[in-house]
């Protein structure tokens, strides 16, 4: 099976569909800055940008469909207008990507979001995020939608790559951790939440990176396939996920330790491979994540989510 074309990247994937607001998304312009600007109005960081959340906005990190992150945000204040942190959604770096990718994919404009982490944000520390890639007719051009260049000493429009840059993918992130190069505990969503850092949550973002290049944009903390079987998966969700799990008979639940190294161990050398322009690499990891069930997400995910909500979600109902 073929990776996706350039084609197929700048077409609408089920989470970056605007929807009614196609429109409005028509007349917005492509330009980065402009971008930015759109993306960080409509949503606020849940957390890092340290706002008090409204009632309202307490729910919003759940929003997985770029239409239901629109229409909350409109029933606030207008999409074209100025908004207070109130107004806006409350979200992070997934939605502020997806947002992009929504309007440069409405214009025609062949776009993808990558996984992996930062070390911009904090200094001596990976952070988790998610940045976009936008086709300018010759090479990918990486950009991180939530940044000002104002405060960085690299282009945030046209950022460099590979494992040296400011963005390491999650599968150049892997590959260091295991070739010993690089430190596993110092990759995760903080210094402060080492329940949410280290190998194990890298590998389920190399994961999470193939979902995503394959035009699944889901949820930074939405579980599947072999990260089922992770032992401490139901101490971090409780009884209830424990138990769904163990009787939910999806593929991967029962897949060793050992087994979830090696699949990322082999993801991660394609992803690699592919973006250093080897089309058999891609067209590789394409089959592998549409034949083996484990991989790709199916209609059901465990979402264990930062705003406390546990529970299996239906994808296939939208």
């Amino acid at each position: 099976m073929p990776a996706p074309t350039l084609f197929d990247y700048s077409d609408h994937s089920p989470y970056s569909n605007p929807g009614t607001h196609a429109g409005f998304f028509s007349e917005l312009s492509t330009e980065p800055d402009a971008l930015h600007r759109f993306a960080c109005s409509a949503v606020v960081h849940y957390r890092a940008d340290g706002p008090a959340l409204t009632e309202a906005q307490k729910a919003d990190p759940d929003r997985r469909w770029l239409t239901s992150i629109l229409d909350a945000a409109e029933a606030r204040a207008p999409l074209d207008g100025p908004r207070t942190l109130a107004q806006q959604v409350a979200g992070c770096c997934r939605d502020h990507t997806l947002i992009s990718l929504g309007v440069l994919r409405t214009h025609g404009i062949p776009a993808r979001s990558r996984i992996g982490f930062a070390t911009y944000f904090t200094p001596g520390w990976n952070s988790d995020h998610v940045v976009g890639e936008r086709w300018d007719g010759e090479r990918w051009v990486r950009f991180d939608p939530e940044l000002g260049q104002e405060d960085f000493d690299f282009d945030v429009h046209d950022m460099p790559t590979g494992p040296e840059s400011p963005f390491q993918t999650a599968a150049e992130a892997w590959l260091a951790i295991r070739a010993g190069t690089a430190d596993a505990d110092r990759y995760g969503v903080g210094p402060d939440a080492p329940h949410l850092s280290g190998k194990d949550f890298v590998r389920q973002y190399v994961l999470l990176e193939v979902a995503h290049r394959h035009r699944d944009e889901l949820l930074l903390w939405d579980i599947w396939g072999p990260q089922l079987g992770a032992p401490d998966l139901q101490e971090a969700g409780g009884r209830q996920v424990g138990t769904w799990i163990r009787e939910s008979g999806l593929p991967g639940t029962d897949t060793s330790d050992a087994e979830f190294d090696a699949v990322a161990d082999e993801l991660a050398y394609l992803l690699v491979a592919a973006d250093a322009g080897d089309d058999e690499a891609a067209d590789q990891l394409a089959e592998l994540y549409r034949e083996d069930v484990r991989l790709h997400p199916g209609e059901r995910v465990l979402t264990l989510s930062p705003t406390g909500h546990a529970g299996i979600t239906d994808l296939a109902a939208h």
